[in-house]
């Protein structure tokens, strides 16, 4: 069925497979004795639920069985005869199912009932196996009423008790210190806030090189906030231990099978987690939050304990990548969750019988920050780290900090300071983008200002041992931790004339003299002393000798076998194709085209990557090359290797899409580059074919907006090679139809605009073709301007006026060209559609100078000269129709020109 699916299953066989008495239906029900036959049925079943491309995705009926199939396997309970991995292997199967549904069947969950079962079942697995754990869920969980949504009478409905867990005893000894990346076996007591403080505590206290603050007393305080008095540290602290394999209580086989049941687990967690993914996404947000207690941590009461949620996982799991993956939940959950959150409120002291909503949500904003806080310092996984921060980063973005009370983020600020330095690249982006995060809170704040006044001394220290620092200890910017009685918003010995740190440390790294992204070793950042020091030389400044040097330097480093090196090599020698004393040198640019095609056919993704975008700006260069140096350069480049580069790009243009917006950019250029020798050798005829259905393919496709921006710019630059058969060989309509299909209905503005630029580049009326896909290219532009303001993202608004200019000015370069018989499809589109079409322009003529997407600036008299143009035109053509036909456009355009005029001498006037 696996295989029937990925070549196309007929759909005659579905009623035998899935009808009422389908064999899936009957091998994957819970009656079923044999459970391995259900486990195939059930894989089997989550198989057909994936969507392949061209083919139709099941019948709602089909899709609502297999959902039903899924929910009961994952409702139900382990029995004896069955073994753990059975069961794990069981569950991931549903849970396959459900994504698949969820994203390809684009599956919207509305009903109650359906949206409270499906989460009760993804919260009972995202804490399957999870050591010293086990809850019990009911069978649904239901939405609290949110008064912020409905300002009527709130409709009391049932709610769901918190689920409870209880605790397991780890088996086995602890080794004190032991705690790394896959050892965080527990939290003992999670629902004890103030023992779960003393544990952090004696965490810190205990393991002070896993923490990336010197002073761990400090981070604890800071962090934690322990009361004092609370002194629970020895009996809670081996919780958070690793348990050592040597002396487990198993023997080896069984430590074997042990660890394969825990990866199993690990498993299905993780599979739960993405599958929560996709319900969020599939879920409005305003019911969402409906569930906002059942997944987001709340503080808990005096004496009571604490309910399990996605923080618990976040600080709880052994499994790095399990703990990431709840991170990234409850980052999802927290996105958009502005309006949400804008009713809490804790700043005033509330006195009252009952708890209100307002300070309910301000108390789970509260936990939720010291929980991530703790997350931050126990964390020793880098990948996981950064979740965390941009976890904290869309928090701060989205709490209304006005109505609580200060210290959350001074307390964020002074903990995320010392992760600028770290060793890895990501960490010190997701901190930068926190801190963006702290200082565009709204107001702004008194607390956010006193934070921009510290000294850059304040919150960074030059201890060597910590795990964030890449900084040299010399560096006088930076010293100790102010002291534990000092208060963090007001350190000693700030002053308002020294410059903000933060400002300094945006500008060094902006003046970087050396990218080192793709490094994570300790190597030293500049120090701020020399922040403001010029900038290197330039490459043509250095001797011949020198820069001979460089370049065999990186073309000998580019086939190193370590992916990080030859990722930086491939990128350099991207930057280096750009320097004009370089780029003229015909070898060095055919050296270059081999070192990078090399690594494009990598394993690494990251060095294909690189290589693809160093493969876009070399090929940059060859149309530089062919305007300013002209025939002379095209024949000295090699054939053969022009060929390389096109089917390289063509294959790279199927790779992921980080590879692939970089690809299609090349080819774009290729196919621009290319002369008629080369599109008459039947050598390049089959890659020229293969290459311009790959951009065509790609406009079409359901990529990031960023690769198909890149192939709808790619086909314009194919468009300006005048020795392509445009207009006449059969990819033309193919590549007319995309990009029509685009401007049209494409939810980017701005890939509209570039595709409405492409529409308007070939210069010639027989290179649009017959008179249909003339006109059918004609009405795509005017039903793209009628709908340029229709949009569900409010964010693409504000490219909506760029995208009438485009659009506008496409629309009057058509009728510069146009021909007599593709007059009468333009008179009866202007017939239908001609007030709108006419206030749009005159919108368009009267908007002064603009810059298009091709850095172009058209002023008014440019824009009024084509349309003089465009009516001088139409009118030769018309008089020439007399009596023919009454097609009357240039009349309709004088109009328009004439209606411009008047409103231009009332605005002087």
């Amino acid at each position: 069925i696996s295989k029937w699916r990925l070549s196309g299953i007929n759909p005659e066989y579905l009623p035998d497979l899935l009808g009422k008495t389908g064999l899936l239906l009957q091998f994957s029900d819970s009656a079923q004795p044999d459970v391995e036959l259900r486990r195939a049925a059930v894989r089997s079943m989550a198989n057909l639920c994936l969507s392949v491309p061209g083919q139709p995705y099941l019948d709602e009926s089909y899709r609502s069985v297999c959902f039903q199939t899924f929910l009961s396997v994952l409702q139900s309970s382990k029995t004896s005869d069955v073994d753990d991995i059975t069961f794990c292997m069981l569950l991931q199967n549903a849970l396959k199912g459900i994504q698949s549904l969820l994203n390809g069947g684009k599956m919207k969950l509305m009903q109650t009932d359906q949206i409270g079962s499906l989460l009760a079942v993804l919260k009972k697995c995202m804490f399957h196996g999870l050591p010293g754990l086990s809850i019990e869920m009911p069978t649904a969980l239901y939405p609290a009423p949110l008064p912020q949504y409905d300002k009527r009478s709130p409709v009391k409905q049932e709610q769901s008790e918190p689920a409870t867990f209880k605790q397991k005893k780890s088996k086995g000894k602890q080794k004190k210190g032991e705690f790394g990346e896959e050892g965080k076996e527990g939290l003992g007591d999670a629902g004890n806030e103030s023992v779960l403080g003393a544990d952090m505590l004696k965490l810190h206290l205990g393991d002070v090189q896993n923490s990336p603050c010197s002073d761990p007393r400090t981070r604890a305080s800071d962090v934690a906030h322990v009361p004092a008095g609370k002194d629970h540290l020895s009996s809670h602290y081996t919780s958070w231990k690793r348990i050592s394999s040597s002396e487990s209580e198993y023997s080896d086989a069984e430590g074997g099978i042990q660890s394969k049941m825990r990866s199993y687990q690990a498993n299905v967690r993780q599979g739960a987690l993405a599958c929560f993914l996709s319900a969020i996404k599939s879920i409005e947000k305003r019911v969402l939050y409906g569930y906002w207690s059942a997944f987001v941590p709340d503080a808990p009461g005096i004496g009571s304990p604490q309910s399990v949620s996605l923080m618990t996982i976040a600080l709880k799991d052994p499994s790095p990548k399990t703990r990431a993956c709840a991170l990234q939940v409850l980052s999802a959950i927290l996105e958009g969750s502005k309006q949400f959150l804008s009713v809490a409120e804790d700043a005033n002291d509330h006195k009252r019988a009952f708890t209100p909503f307002s300070v309910t949500i301000a108390s789970s904003i509260r936990e939720l920050h010291r929980c991530l806080l703790l997350a931050l310092v126990a964390e020793s996984s880098s990948q996981t780290l950064t979740q965390i921060v941009k976890c904290l980063a869309n928090l701060v973005s989205n709490v209304p900090y006005s109505r609580l009370k200060p210290g959350l983020l001074t307390r964020v600020w002074n903990q995320i300071k010392p992760y600028i330095c770290h060793k890895d690249v990501n960490v010190r982006v997701s901190s930068l983008t926190l801190l963006g995060a702290i200082v565009s809170v709204q107001a702004p704040l008194p607390e956010v200002q006193l934070l921009l006044q510290q000294p850059s001394s304040s919150g960074l220290n030059n201890s060597g041992s910590a795990t964030p620092h890449r900084f040299n200890s010399s560096e006088q910017w930076r010293k100790a931790l102010p002291s534990e009685g000092e208060p963090p918003d007001n350190p000693a010995g700030c002053t308002s004339s020294e410059p903000c740190w933060l400002l300094r440390l945006c500008v060094s790294i902006i003046v970087l003299p050396r990218e080192d992204s793709y490094s994570d070793s300790d190597a030293n950042f500049p120090s701020f002393s020399s922040v403001y020091e010029p900038c290197p030389l330039r490459l043509e400044s250095l001797q011949n000798d020198q820069q001979i040097l460089c370049v065999t330097l990186l073309l000998g480093l580019n086939h190193s076998e370590n992916p990080l090196v030859k990722a930086a090599a491939a990128r350099a020698l991207g930057v280096y194709i750009l320097f004009s004393c370089l780029r003229q040198d015909v070898m060095f640019v055919a050296d270059t085209a081999n070192a990078i095609l090399n690594s494009l056919h990598d394993k690494s993704p990251n060095v294909r990557a690189k290589a693809a975008w160093s493969l876009g700006n070399l090929t940059d260069t060859l149309i530089i090359n062919m305007e300013t140096m002209g025939q002379s350069f095209q024949e000295e480049f090699s054939d053969l290797l022009l060929l390389k580069m096109l089917r390289s790009a063509t294959e790279a243009s199927k790779d992921r899409d980080k590879v692939k917006s970089n690809a299609v950019r090349a080819l774009g250029n290729v196919l621009h580059f290319l002369q008629p020798y080369h599109i008459a050798n039947p050598r390049f005829r089959e890659a020229i074919e293969e290459s311009l259905q790959a951009l065509i393919s790609t406009v079409q496709s359901e990529a990031t907006m960023k690769v198909r921006w890149n192939a709808c710019y790619a086909l314009g630059n194919v468009f300006k090679n005048p020795a392509l058969p445009l207009g006449e060989a059969p990819w033309t309509t193919q590549a007319y139809s995309a990009l029509s299909s685009v401007v049209k209905s494409c939810k980017n503005f701005k890939v509209r605009i570039k595709s409405a630029m492409a529409l308007s580049i070939p210069s010639k009326r027989e290179c649009y073709g017959s008179t249909e896909q003339f006109c059918q290219i004609w009405s795509a532009l005017v039903i793209a301007l009628q709908k340029s303001e229709d949009t569900e993202d409010f964010l693409e608004f504000k490219y909506s006026a760029s995208l009438r200019t485009q659009i506008c000015q496409a629309l009057l370069h058509l009728l510069s060209l146009a021909r007599s018989t593709d007059l009468p499809v333009i008179w009866e589109t202007i017939t239908e559609n001609g007030d709108a079409i006419k206030s749009y322009v005159l919108q368009y003529l009267k908007s002064g100078v603009e810059e298009n997407e091709a850095g172009m600036h058209t002023d008014s008299y440019e824009r009024e000269r084509v349309l003089k143009g465009a009516i001088e035109h139409l009118g030769g053509i018309e008089k020439q129709l007399e009596g023919k036909a009454r097609v009357r456009v240039s009349a309709y355009l004088e109009d328009v020109l004439t209606n411009h005029a008047n409103a231009t001498e009332l605005t002087e006037a």
